[in-house]
């Protein structure tokens, strides 16, 4: 049975802001003790916190803390399991899906891809966002169908999911790869590569600090960002950690989240 997330426990776990939706008047039925256990085998819950995509994490200004999203279904996981938190703050994805491969961390937030999958099983995704390329002013490129062309450069995060989806998908341009999603831009700039390759909200973040830059309409794909554990944990921890999910989306605890970080043009995954 699917593990509801209760009104006490969701609202602990967002810092006392007010959750909304059928979680609010939910109960917890707690899951079992090996299920815990395999989900969580040192007694707290290792989460992998990616700051590499904006929507997700970010650290806060004043403290210094990892806030966002990611964070806040971090702990509310680990209370509904009856365990501490332990956040693993990581620069890239791919330093993420490393840390939960080798067992690292028990629990991360990627975008689901084929790659990826080796060692890792995922949820179905709780939040979409959009892929989207950026240009200069001046560029004499209008559209995403004009990018995959002979001579065109393109900025990718190196290992970021659109790295490995455009890695696929490009015939003739040319992709080249910043040490993280977040100085993609800056790197597109320094290199004077023709497109910069990203996550829409951080590219919107980055035109409006450098100017002379704008975004090409629409998207080039669609990110489905999910949880994973490593594959080698139990059917029970994997079953445990999809129902989380849907529950938080079902809850409204995720879009609870986007509004309380003040995330736009995101959206809550349609609940499995």
């Amino acid at each position: 049975m699917p593990l509801a997330l209760s009104r006490r426990r969701l609202i602990h776990a967002a810092g006392g802001a007010a959750l909304l939706g059928a979680a609010g008047c939910a109960t917890i039925t707690g899951p079992a003790a090996s299920t815990v256990v395999a989900l969580a085998p040192t007694g707290r819950l290792r989460a992998s916190i990616n700051l590499g995509n904006p929507v997700l994490a970010n650290r806060d200004g004043g403290t210094g803390q990892a806030v966002g999203v990611s964070v806040d279904l971090a702990r509310a996981l680990a209370e509904q399991l009856g365990v501490a938190v332990e956040l693993s703050v990581v620069e890239t994805a791919g330093q993420s899906v490393a840390a939960v491969r080798s067992g690292r961390a028990d629990v991360g937030f990627f975008a689901i891809d084929p790659l990826r999958s080796d060692g890792i099983r995922f949820t179905a995704p709780y939040v979409l966002i959009s892929g989207a390329y950026l240009v200069r002013q001046g560029s004499a490129l209008t559209d995403n169908a004009q990018v995959d062309r002979a001579g065109t450069r393109v900025m990718v995060g190196q290992s970021s999911v659109y790295d490995l989806y455009l890695t696929r998908e490009l015939k003739a341009a040319q992709i080249l790869r910043a040490p993280s999603s977040p100085t993609v831009v800056d790197t597109f700039l320094m290199q004077n590569a023709d497109v910069a390759a990203g996550v829409k909200q951080q590219l919107e973040a980055d035109a409006a600090r450098l100017g002379g830059l704008r975004l090409l309409p629409g998207r080039f794909m669609v990110i489905e960002q999910a949880m994973g554990l490593p594959t080698n944990r139990s059917e029970a921890a994997a079953t445990l950690l999809r129902d989380f999910v849907e529950s938080a989306k079902a809850s409204g605890f995720v879009a609870s989240a986007l509004q309380r970080h003040g995330i736009r043009g995101a959206e809550v995954a349609p609940t499995g």
